[in-house]
């Protein structure tokens, strides 16, 4: 199915409720007063919910087919086939009806209706190469995936031994028919490896790298039909790597109220988030919830293109953004130069680089 960029449906943004719709005082250049305009025309937001996972890890269906990328080093990532996904759209559960007005729109993405999140976006796969390449592990930290989609940069740090891992997406419908059955598969297969490994005496002594590199694909991305999802029924609470994991759906201001009466209230080691500054009117509620919720010495990944056409956000708009907000130092980690330039840079507080 081919889909493209629809912007005709009203904004809904998520910027109500959060203080930082204004620019610091001073000269604003054209572009900081673009962003401040548009989240002027806010409207109600999406309220969070977080979703708890199913008592039966059997939900998983049957005839499932599964993509695994393989990049380097890293440990293989299993997801949902996109094509099969949404073939097989109608049988799924839908309160949001995202698939059909998607498929209705022809769009991947209804800004304030459907966020994008069924789709595995080119910036993700940026990340997950220069996390290969900077040899990064997360063993102890803690790791909050934001506007997830498919979670595979969550489930890379779950596999990587963070010590939790929280997973968010504007839309309830993404958590529980991608997410949650991405992380499950991943999960399973994990726990197999691991299980081989003990029947063979080779699981204890053995490094992370010494693991991943048994499973090396040489940088490539790989699609097959397999793994299927094991047949069984298990308690997550009790399983090693489900336990370390929580599942949010909502505006991102509802969402960071929402884990804020969390007592004590999170503070994450490291954030993803990839292809997330496509819309300006997003910007406060985006900084607000980083800033927020990343620690003192935290670390936030951000994958992004140049320019997204038809919106108007982009890598220049936000970094102004920050700039003029004082909080963040940016950091340009990697940039393409081939087709539509694409980035990963990093944020951080002024006052951690400073020290």
């Amino acid at each position: 199915m081919s889909f493209c960029f629809n912007f005709d449906v009203p904004v809904q943004t998520n910027a109500e409720n959060v203080d930082g719709s204004n620019l610091q005082s001073g000269e604003k250049d054209s572009a900081a007063q673009s962003t401040e305009d548009t989240t002027k025309s806010a409207e109600p937001v999406k309220e969070a919910r977080k979703h708890l996972l199913p008592y039966d890890l059997d939900f998983l269906p049957g005839d499932a087919v599964f993509e695994t990328v393989s990049i380097g080093t890293l440990p293989p990532l299993h997801f949902l086939n996109e094509t099969v996904f949404e073939k097989t759209a109608s049988e799924r559960e839908d309160t949001e009806n995202i698939f059909s007005l998607s498929a209705e729109q022809k769009s991947d993405l209804i800004s304030g209706v459907y966020e994008g999140g069924l789709k595995v976006w080119e910036c993700t796969y940026d990340l997950l190469e220069l996390i290969e390449q900077q040899g990064a592990t997360f063993g102890g930290k803690a790791v909050l995936d934001l506007g997830c989609g498919a979670g595979l940069l969550g489930i890379l740090a779950l596999k990587r031994r963070a010590r939790q891992v929280h997973f968010q997406d504007y839309n309830s419908t993404v958590i529980e028919e991608l997410t949650v059955p991405n992380v499950i598969l991943n999960c399973q297969q994990h726990d197999e490896a691991d299980s081989e490994d003990d029947k063979e005496g080779r699981g204890k002594g053995k490094t992370e790298k010494e693991a991943d590199c048994e499973m090396k694909k040489d940088k490539e991305e790989v699609t097959d039909s397999n793994p299927p999802p094991k047949k069984r029924a298990v308690d997550p609470s009790q399983h090693p790597l489900l336990a370390k994991c929580c599942f949010f759906s909502g505006d991102w201001s509802t969402f960071l109220a929402l884990v804020l009466k969390t007592d004590p209230p999170p503070k994450y080691d490291i954030i993803f988030t990839s292809e997330t500054i496509y819309n300006t009117a997003y910007y406060p509620v985006l900084h607000e919830t980083l800033h927020k919720l990343l620690a003192p010495d935290g670390l936030v990944y951000l994958a992004t293109k140049s320019h997204y056409f038809g919106v108007g956000g982009g890598l220049h708009l936000f970094k102004t953004f920050v700039e003029q907000k004082g909080i963040f130092s940016v950091d340009h980690l990697w940039d393409g130069d081939e087709g539509l330039q694409r980035h990963v840079v990093s944020l951080r507080f002024k006052t951690a680089k400073s020290s």
